[in-house]
């Protein structure tokens, strides 16, 4: 196919153009919402992997797909009938500092398409070349990037938290150049939508109300359409967005994931975890845990999410204020009151969450002081986030391979003295312990992308072209509730030597 690529032209169909049912609805708002982009074409398009099944799920015909041509398509090379690529207009504040043009810099959506639950759904490419919100960027991505993006992403998933998914990675065969030369890839990626906090706040830094109108107005059409019968659906639609965002915070509180990177530009308004930068799931418990590099202050630590995700979500109701009402103060006072009630909305969820995965299915108000004392035990022994949690699961129905739980305590006599508390609280509802013990192994996981076997995978990939470690990391992380006894090992914490990990920005 590398001979044909001089042939091309960026948006040039080859002769037979991929059909994909896309029913493009963003494209067709005004072109201040985005710009119209071609994919740049690359050399040597290879796939590496294709999700088979998202792709049934959204309807494409995978016999197409998964070809040549399909590495030509998810590469950027040839655009599938119906595609109109653009690259989309954003601001943000990033790490506090708004930042009034960002945008599209290296994804282009290729379009839409109606799933076949009838859900919409945004299909793009990431790594598919500069746009002119590059902003003197390549566009590009690299392989371990996009390897890591899919591996986390797909995850995500499996665990059952909202995310955007990893349709394809697509090896590029050229070279990106960072501080040295590494290999090219481009993912292709599917969300309900690529619109974030940081879209309301590109129009609303420029004073243009009827843009910001505009999409909100889309936003309530596409995410949230029984707004459109209340009285006050612009109000309506902050309080439907801090809903999602504390369901979905929660969620990441209850797996130990840390984003790493939670500026309003990846703030999605659908409620989906989006750019998987400097994110990484946390090992032994300290709630100032911090992966990021660049987070030296830890503005986005693990505990200090919560925090952040209200912060994001004043930011996105001051873009609404007058929608919210023609007189600025009452709309100032509506979107305060709600803003407030944030933090009991994402507890509740928080705590939902944590009495599931303490086999409680009753709400006792207790129950905060005994999840709070198993942490404040955890933190003072480091212990492992994720196996503690699934050993507490296995103590419920214990035999002769359960491992021992308490000795991994600093103070053995301090956990018993939480378990007996723990098991009183069982005498007060009357599930039966089977019932309780599967409760729990359906909401603590076994498997997790450790950091030290995603990079070891991604350094298989990369540095040796092999993606054995890759595949099989992938298949164990599709079933993170299971025991999955033959891969065991993916569930261990690192050893002291594979703990100190840093992440970098480079999704």
């Amino acid at each position: 196919m590398s001979a044909m690529l001089p042939e091309l032209v960026s948006g040039q169909s080859l002769p037979f153009a991929m059909p994909i049912p896309f029913d493009n609805s963003y494209a067709r708002l005004p072109e201040g919402f985005y710009t119209r982009t071609p994919p740049t074409p690359v050399i040597d398009p290879r796939l590496i992997k294709f999700n088979r099944i998202l792709a049934s799920e959204l309807g494409i015909a995978t016999e197409v797909l998964d070809t040549e041509l399909g590495a030509q398509t998810l590469a950027g090379n040839q655009l599938p009938t119906g595609a109109e690529p653009i690259a989309m207009a954003y601001a943000g504040h990033q790490f506090g500092n708004f930042v009034p043009k960002l945008g599209d810099g290296r994804a282009i959506l290729l379009g839409e398409i109606i799933d076949r639950a009838g859900s919409r759904r945004d299909i793009q490419l990431k790594g598919a070349g500069p746009t002119p919100f590059s902003r003197n960027g390549d566009g590009r991505a690299t392989l371990s990037s996009v390897l890591r993006e899919y591996l986390i992403s797909e995850s995500m998933h499996a665990l059952g938290i909202p995310t955007t998914r990893a349709l394809a990675a697509v090896a590029t065969g050229e070279h990106v150049y960072r501080e040295s030369p590494l290999p090219g890839a481009v993912l292709t990626r599917v969300a309900s939508s690529h619109i974030r906090v940081g879209t309301f706040q590109y129009f609303a830094a420029r004073g243009d109300t009827g843009s910001v109108k505009r999409l909100a107005d889309y936003v309530i059409e596409r995410h949230y359409p029984s707004l459109t019968r209340t009285d006050r659906p612009y109000l309506e639609l902050l309080d439907a967005v801090m809903e999602m965002q504390a369901k979905l915070i929660a969620h990441w509180m209850h797996v130990g994931f840390i984003h790493g990177v939670m500026n309003t530009d990846n703030t999605s308004i659908s409620g989906e975890t989006i750019d998987f930068g400097p994110c990484a799931f946390m090992n032994e418990y300290d709630p100032a845990t911090v992966f990021s590099s660049i987070d030296v202050t830890g503005r986005y630590a693990y505990a200090n999410q919560t925090r952040i995700s209200q912060w994001n979500l004043a930011r996105f109701a001051e873009t609404l204020l007058p929608l919210i009402d023609p007189d600025s103060e009452r709309a100032i006072d509506s979107a305060t009151d709600l803003i407030g009630r944030y933090p009991d909305k994402l507890e509740q969820h928080w705590l939902s969450g944590m009495r599931r995965k303490l086999g409680l299915f009753t709400e006792k108000t207790s129950d905060a002081t005994l999840i709070q004392n198993l942490l404040d035990l955890m933190q003072a022994s480091e212990a492992d986030f994720t196996l503690t949690f699934r050993r507490l699961a296995d103590t419920i129905l214990p035999n002769e391979h359960t491992p021992e739980l308490r000795t991994q305590f600093k103070h053995p006599a301090a956990f018993d003295d939480w378990t007996a508390h723990w098991q009183a609280r069982f005498a007060t509802e009357p599930q039966t312990m089977e019932e309780r013990a599967a409760e729990m192994r359906q909401v603590n996981p076994q498997f997790i992308p450790r950091n030290h076997r995603v990079e070891r995978a991604l350094t298989a990939a990369v540095e040796d072209a092999n993606f054995e470690h890759f595949e099989e990391l992938l298949t164990v992380l599709m079933r993170p509730y299971d025991d999955q006894p033959a891969f065991a090992h993916y569930a261990e914490a690192p050893g002291p030597e594979e703990r100190n990990y840093v992440t970098y920005c480079g999704t």
